[in-house]
């Protein structure tokens, strides 16, 4: 350990945000076509990150997600489906900020351009009853993978211009879309109640896994992707939680995204 990393954690020692990628993407999934005999094809523009695998299911379920078989990544499937005169990409159950993040990085390697995460999260500041959904425009990073892109800060940040665009879309929708912050963790069952109350102090809306780390790699890569935090859940703390709506809330969830979608194309596909 360098002498100026003396009584530093591991997670912030040894952090070169200037310095290029020893280990990229497009390598890792050069190897991975070559091995599996994967011809090199692009993946549709616009895809999902849906980690409770929801969406997904609902889609399989109906027939109306096909696999892609040029996607060569070694952990996931990715899947694509139509909506709304909308190609999507969509990979399920990439839980957590680590995960999320090596997922994104192999989506934009791919083809993609835009990047839009639902995940589902614990109610903090009771705002209503769940499930809604929050447009997550900052991020607590309480957890470690956006260490690795960018220096030490209380928040990440989704990009201004895409929350700005969004600005007036879900005024029709059924379920209510509020704006705010969440608090992205690496351990959900570690949330103590005096970490909750300090969370809740500061209007920290809910509590997720992957928004801090995605809105992180975001800015670092200069690529679009944004977050909605689809609350559920009241941690567990009351009789009947985790009621997500019908389809376990896919058909709301995929309304949300198609609409996020269409506004948010033109501003980011050439």
């Amino acid at each position: 350990m360098a002498a100026s990393d003396v009584g530093v954690p591991p997670i912030l020692a040894q952090k070169h945000y200037a310095q290029p990628s020893a280990f990229t993407p497009d390598n890792l999934l050069r190897e991975a076509r070559r091995q599996k005999r994967i011809a090199p094809s692009s993946i549709p523009e616009i895809c999902i990150l849906d980690p409770d695998g929801d969406i997904l299911r609902s889609l399989l379920g109906r027939g109306e997600a096909r696999l892609e078989k040029g996607w060569a990544c070694y952990h996931t499937q990715l899947y694509s489906f139509s909506r709304g005169g909308i190609d999507f990409g969509i990979v399920g159950c990439a839980v957590g900020a680590s995960f999320a993040v090596l997922i994104a990085e192999e989506m934009f390697a791919s083809g993609c351009k835009l990047l839009i995460s639902v995940t589902s999260s614990g109610q903090i500041v009771p705002l209503g009853p769940p499930p809604y959904f929050i447009l997550i425009d900052r991020a607590l990073r309480d957890e470690g993978t956006s260490y690795h892109y960018a220096p030490p800060s209380d928040y990440s940040y989704a990009d201004a211009g895409l929350i700005a665009a969004l600005d007036g879309a879900f005024a029709e929708f059924p379920v209510p879309v509020l704006t705010g912050a969440t608090w992205t963790t690496d351990a959900p069952f570690r949330e103590t109640q005096a970490a909750i109350d300090a969370m809740a102090k500061q209007n920290l809306m809910a509590v997720e896994m992957e928004a801090a780390a995605l809105y992180a790699f975001a800015h670092v890569r200069q690529k679009p992707v944004l977050c909605f935090a689809h609350v559920t859940n009241q941690m567990g703390r009351v009789d009947s939680d985790f009621e997500k709506g019908e389809a376990d809330g896919s058909r709301d969830a995929l309304q949300l995204i198609t609409i996020a979608a269409d506004r948010l194309r033109s501003r980011v596909l050439p």
